[in-house]
């Protein structure tokens, strides 16, 4: 039996999207030809592969052992002709990105872009530390995720590529010290996480002190989840035993921030560009179950 390799793809990038329009997103087909394709293979292999609802798109057990697979003749195809027909673009990529952008999905994306374009050199720095924008500036950087206060009545710099709120968390059993100020866990400057949440408390005159400082993400999670300290995050960034503390401690409400790619102005060679168009393609397929991440349970005080 001889499987059409588009029908591989369409199929393998349902499955990743989570569904038939983020999918044809990615494929740059319509719906209708995507979900056309889905049958067509599924007439082929003579089995469900996908189980669809109206709100949810599983894989059958014939699915879950058709994508092993498919993958594996998709990986070999590509291999074939990164070999015979390799990209004529090649160079080096520096990219930069907070801590918290993409997540899970930040492995896909370098997977993705060095089987499509092995010629190219990425060199990827990620942190929540660092000032990107100067280093964009400096052009030490060809092109960067940059997480801002969302901006009043005007679009942001660059390509908007995610938008979310940054919001007052704590551990499920946070306890402060009574009659005392509020404890803080905050990265150290530049962090925008820090900037908003500092000024925030000073406009509204909360007595607080920051207790824990830490250059990584998961050393603030687990400050706040140690009970150690309130901090601010985005609320995508969610993780079970957190619980939002705002209305508790009376703590001002935070505003948006948003995601957006950002070139520097000598940074736009045909490999940047590259990297960019795939950052903007997986930012606007990702499935809504990346943000917030599976199995995750917000708490209310």
């Amino acid at each position: 039996m001889d499987f059409d390799p588009s029908l591989l793809r369409t199929f393998v990038a349902v499955v990743e999207t989570g569904g038939f329009t983020r999918a044809a997103q990615r494929l740059h087909l319509t719906q209708s030809a995507v979900s056309h394709q889905i049958r067509r293979l599924e007439q082929q292999v003579g089995r469900r592969l996908l189980s669809r609802s109206t709100r949810k798109l599983d894989l059958s057990e014939d699915g879950r052992e058709f994508l092993i697979h498919a993958r594996q003749i998709l990986q070999a195809l590509d291999a074939l002709g990164r070999r015979f027909n390799p990209s004529p673009v090649a160079g080096t990529v520096r990219f930069g990105a907070p801590e918290n952008f993409m997540r899970e999905r930040l492995p896909q994306l370098l997977s993705r872009f060095a089987q499509a374009y092995p010629q190219v050199r990425l060199e990827v720095s990620v942190s929540a530390n660092l000032d990107l924008p100067a280093l964009l500036e400096a052009d030490e950087l060809d092109l960067a995720v940059l997480i801002a206060e969302r901006p009043a009545g005007a679009q942001s710099p660059g390509r908007l590529l995610r938008r979310t709120r940054l919001v007052w968390v704590a551990a499920e059993n946070f306890a402060p010290p009574a009659g005392g100020s509020l404890p803080f866990a905050f990265f150290p400057p530049p962090c925008v996480h820090r900037r908003v949440g500092m000024r925030a408390l000073e406009q509204a005159g909360i007595d607080g002190h920051v207790v824990f400082t830490s250059h990584s993400q998961e050393g603030i999670h687990a400050a706040a989840l140690a009970g150690l300290a309130i901090t601010a995050i985005a609320r995508d960034d969610l993780e079970p035993g957190m619980q939002l503390v705002a209305e508790r401690y009376a703590l001002p409400p935070l505003p948006e921030v948003d995601f957006s790619l950002v070139w520097s102005e000598r940074g736009r060679s045909p490999a940047a560009q590259a990297f960019g168009e795939l950052i903007g393609e997986m930012a606007q397929t990702a499935p809504e179950s990346v943000y917030p991440r599976p199995g995750k349970r917000v708490a209310q005080a």
